[in-house]
């Protein structure tokens, strides 16, 4: 296990280790507030299995997501959620009530099984009660957003795999919220999906979504439906994260088999404006502050699932002068995601990592406190 001595360059000067949390597997790290608490949300894909070889679609995918609330200037557990083979959570408020949703990979403990239900919790008094399951396959993230009156939730789900087929399409897919239940809408074609970003330019909207083994691309709200726009990568794509910042739009574009790139609205397309480095990309996370705009990028494995490399540094960028500058550096160990928070006047960065070094799932995540004005 690292110390925090470990964890940091010597002259490292806005990141400092502020609290460990002890997750297995950890894919993503939500925030969200209830109130005026904050709280954060960390589903898990498995736990390791005494004995069984390390690799990292291994172990027992049967395991719960685990509820931290923001305490005394701490995370501290106060629940626990059946989320089995854990990989996204997304809290959303519709004004029919508050949610929480979970994309399910799998389940199981070997043979795997991706053909499950991913569940909708609904907050009732305070507490998490079962609302909907949603039959999925290979489950990994929910996007909530809603457009010309409308409400939807994206998911990205599939794999491709020979010895796996799905029970229904098994593709993305689009819900609309339809007398208070999620009706499929629109199924894309994805069938490796794993991230989606949506956004408005020029009064147009558009939804862009990342996928392993079909395109990454933006689709374009033509009143009806989504349709295809813009094509960024063929394979390996992770996530897009959008802003505006200089008068400009911009779409930052991570695929883990290929390089991170930030690219600029040019009032028709998005044309490459630079990179944001090497494989490996796999969550972006942006944090608007007083002390400027910065950009954190979080790296995931090199090599491929039977040998990957899961020890990696991820970045963190300032914008100036219209591009982004490196400006600090931090280890992962199988990073997943990052979430920015401000609590008791400070700037906090969470980082869910999900691979030791050794390939085990085993591993702690990380909440950083941020000293943004000594960027």
């Amino acid at each position: 296990m690292q110390q925090d001595s470990d964890f940091l360059a010597a002259e490292a000067k806005i990141l400092a280790v502020h609290q460990r949390l002890a997750t297995s597997g950890a894919r993503c790290a939500h925030i969200f507030t209830l109130g005026d608490t904050v709280n954060l949300v960390v589903p898990q894909l498995a736990e390791d299995i005494p004995g069984q070889a390390p690799h990292m679609n291994a172990g027992n995918s049967d395991v719960d997501a685990i509820l931290y609330r923001w305490n005394d200037g701490r995370f501290v557990e106060h629940g626990r959620l059946p989320s089995p083979g854990g990989e996204d959570a997304l809290c959303f408020n519709n004004g029919e009530g508050t949610y929480l949703a979970f994309a399910n990979l799998r389940t199981g403990s070997g043979p795997y099984q991706p053909n499950t239900t991913s569940l909708i919790y609904r907050e009732v008094d305070g507490e998490w009660t079962l609302d909907e399951t949603v039959p999925t396959f290979a489950a990994k993230q929910w996007h909530h957003f809603s457009l010309d009156g409308r409400e939807f939730l994206a998911l990205a789900q599939g794999l491709t795999l020979p010895h796996l087929s799905p029970e229904g399409h098994g593709r993305s897919v689009l819900f609309e919220r339809i007398n208070g239940k999620w009706i499929e809408f629109q199924v894309l074609g994805g069938r490796w999906g794993y991230n989606w970003c949506d956004f408005e330019i020029d009064g147009h909207h558009f939804l862009a979504y990342a996928d392993h083994i079909s395109p990454s691309l933006i689709y374009r709200w033509d009143g009806a439906s989504f349709v295809p726009y813009q094509s960024f990568a063929e394979q390996t794509g992770r996530s897009f994260l959008h802003f505006r910042r200089d008068g400009s739009d911009w779409l930052a574009f991570a695929a883990i088999g290929g390089v991170s790139t930030l690219y600029r609205w040019n009032g028709e397309l998005f044309v490459a404006h630079q990179s944001l480095g090497g494989a490996g990309g796999r969550e972006f996370e942006l944090i608007d502050s007083d002390h400027g705009l910065f950009l954190v990028r979080i790296c995931f494995i090199e090599g491929t699932p039977a040998d990957p490399k899961t020890t990696l540094t991820s970045q963190l960028f300032k914008w100036a002068d219209g591009k982004f500058e490196l400006i600090e550096e931090f280890p992962t160990f199988g990073g997943t995601d990052a979430s920015h928070f401000r609590a008791d006047g400070r700037d906090y960065l969470v980082v869910s990592d999900s691979l030791t070094p050794d390939v085990r799932y085993r591993q702690d995540m990380v909440i950083y406190e941020l000293s943004l004005d000594r960027a």
